[in-house]
Order: C-alpha cells, then sequence, then structure tokens
C-alpha cells in the first residue's frame, strides 16, 4: 500500500497554489454575477481596474528583484487580491480609487514583507482599509440598487460617472442616490445604523425603501450568491469550514440576544448575517491562507474574535459594516492564536 503525502507542514490541500487561487476566483463569480445585476456594470469596470493595476504592481516588483514576473504572476494571488479589492468598492467609485488601493495591497502590504506567504495583513483588505479613511466620501458612496434608482444608467452612463464624475445626462453621483422625496438612500446596515442614532425603533426602520421583507434589497441575494460560492470552496476542501462556521455562528448568536433584549434599539440577526460583506467576508476574506490562524482550534478562535469584532464595530464604531477593520486586527492576533493553540508534537506528553 502507497501512501501520498503532502510536502511540509503535512497540508490535507494537495494542490498547486494557482489552482487554489484560481479556484477562489471562480467561486467569487455567483456573487459578481448578482452584484453586476443589481447594482449594474460599475462592478466589473472596478475589478478590471483593481486586477490590472495589482497585475502591473506585482510585475514591478518582481523585476525590481530580478526574478520571472511571468512566472510569478502565474500564480494567480495578485489576480485574487485585485479581484477581492475590486468586489469590495462602491461600483461607482472614481477609478483612481481602485488602482491606489490596489497598489497599496500589493507593494506595501505583500512585496514589502516579502510577497506571498510572508505577509501579515490580508493585502485585499489592508488596501480596502487604507481607501476607507484616506477617502471617506469616495469609498461610502454607494448607489442602491437599480430598481430603486430613478435614472437608469446604460453603460456609457457608468463608464462616465466613475471616469468624470457625471453621468452622460450630467447627474453626478450624489444626485443619483436622492431618491423623489429628496432623501439620500445608503446601505442597509448604514441605514440602521444611521437611524438608531436618530432613535428611531428598528420596525420603523425597516419600512424604509432600501428593505424588503426584514432585509436589504439586493444584499440578501449578494450574500446568498457568496454563501453558495463558499460552501463549494469547502465541500472541494480549498478552505476548512471553521473560520466561516466560527464567524457566521458568532455573528447570529451575538445579534440574536441583542435583538431580544432590545427588539427596536438593535437590527435582527438574519439583518446581520445577510448584509453588506458577511458572507463573502466570512467565505473569501478570512480565510486566507497567509493571514489567517493555521490551527484547527486557531480558525475557530479566529473566526470567533472576527465575529466579536465585527459586531462590536457595527453597534458602535464609526463604519457600519465593520468586515475590513475587523479582519486586520484579527490578522494581528494570528501568531498569538497559533502559538497558543499548535498541535501537540505526536510522541510528546504534557509534563
Amino acid at each position: 500500500m502507497s501512501f501520498r503525502v503532502a510536502s511540509s507542514p503535512h497540508g490535507h490541500i494537495q494542490r498547486k497554489t494557482s489552482n487554489v487561487m484560481l479556484a477562489v476566483a471562480l467561486a467569487c463569480l455567483p456573487g459578481i454575477a448578482t452584484q453586476v445585476w443589481y447594482f449594474g456594470f460599475g462592478v466589473l469596470i472596478q475589478l478590471v481596474l483593481a486586477i490590472s493595476a495589482a497585475m502591473l504592481a506585482e510585475a514591478i516588483c518582481i523585476r525590481q528583484r530580478e526574478r520571472n514576473a511571468l512566472l510569478t504572476l502565474k500564480d494567480n494571488s495578485a489576480l485574487l487580491t485585485g479581484l477581492l479589492l475590486g468586489l469590495s468598492l462602491p461600483p461607482l467609485a472614481p477609478w483612481w480609487i481602485a488602482i491606489i488601493g490596489s497598489v497599496f495591497a500589493i507593494v506595501l502590504v505583500k512585496q514589502v514583507y516579502g510577497g506571498l506567504g510572508q505577509n501579515l495583513f490580508n493585502p485585499a483588505m489592508a488596501g480596502y482599509v487604507v481607501l476607507l479613511v484616506s477617502f471617506p466620501l469616495s469609498m461610502t458612496l454607494w448607489l442602491p440598487p437599480l430598481q430603486l434608482v430613478e435614472y437608469q444608467l446604460t453603460f456609457t452612463d457608468t463608464i462616465m460617472l466613475i471616469f468624470t464624475g457625471y453621468s452622460e445626462t450630467g447627474y453626478s453621483l450624489a444626485q443619483l442616490r436622492v431618491d423623489l422625496d429628496g432623501f439620500t438612500m445608503a446601505t442597509p446596515l448604514d441605514t440602521v445604523k444611521t437611524a438608531l442614532t436618530n432613535q428611531q425603533t428598528y420596525s420603523e426602520i425597516l419600512t424604509g425603501k432600501v428593505f424588503s421583507d426584514g432585509y436589504g434589497i439586493a444584499w440578501l441575494p449578494v450574500n446568498l450568491a457568496y454563501l453558495v460560492g463558499g460552501l463549494w470552496l469547502v465541500q472541494q476542501k480549498i478552505i476548512s469550514w471553521r473560520i466561516p462556521t466560527a464567524f457566521l455562528v458568532t455573528l447570529f448568536t451575538l445579534s440574536f440576544i441583542t435583538h431580544i433584549i432590545s427588539p427596536d434599539g438593535s437590527a435582527s440577526a438574519m439583518l446581520h448575517v445577510f448584509s453588506g460583506a458577511s458572507m463573502f467576508g466570512a467565505f473569501f476574506i478570512l480565510t486566507d491562507p497567509v493571514s489567517a490562524s493555521t490551527t484547527a482550534k486557531g480558525k475557530i478562535i479566529f473566526g470567533i474574535l472576527a465575529a466579536v469584532l465585527v459586531y462590536l464595530i457595527r453597534n458602535w464604531g464609526g463604519y457600519p459594516d465593520a468586515v475590513a477593520f475587523a479582519v486586520l486586527l484579527a490578522n494581528m492576533c494570528v501568531p498569538l492564536i497559533d502559538y497558543y493553540t499548535k498541535p501537540r508534537t505526536y510522541g510528546h506528553v504534557s509534563g
């Protein structure tokens, strides 16, 4: 009988890095298609900008080290970083947003630390947070789902908004976010956070135009699409079930308890789980093999920690979604988590 053992550290995934990265990118396709359906062609344009900038930045860094850039690009890690960042950006963000974020993610978060496998932080989320802190206005101008926008955007309108700030007929993004009654529409999580601060009850908030049956319009199907892709990754054993399960169960439990205690003063557990980047973060961001915990117990602790941070920031922090900040803070704790959860060496006993 012959056995096939993976190389150190004896991982169970015996796939090439390029195949793993490509599989994760393919698993994003249901989410990408759903985002395009609800938010328009701007999603695809941001993806093209972010991926192109990420791959170009990677190639330049590798050439500076006098290595084969084409060979390095074939590992698909830069492609995936650009993809994940592009999906996190508002579809109509200015063109330079995606480029700055991608260059920062690749050069300062990945390559400065030595390249793939050496980075402490998730590159895509680090790039996203830098953009959010540096350009908060551009990064929070999410257009409502297309079905709620009075003026229907064409592909030309989308291109012009991204590259000039105005549609073909002269509308700005700020004007397009205003409904017929003169109210500016925001994302569901942002709407809930702002309204609760203004002493509105949760039941009153759900009567807003961006909600339907207790969920944010468009955000429920988007999260379901990423859930489908994420479950496929788990089924293929490309990612571990531990991190997404620990994250989602903890986020649901915390928000469920709070909602039971104060039903009019807090969002429901289902809204938390199926809004914003919850599913995207659980399956595609937190499971990054480099910046996440690598031990079995550590993965569970890492997922729980990220969920607690998301919950705290969403309820008492300054940002309504919080996944990116939670990921980076959890990344900082990974060395400590792995140190205290590393499995005992075979044959050793505690003494």
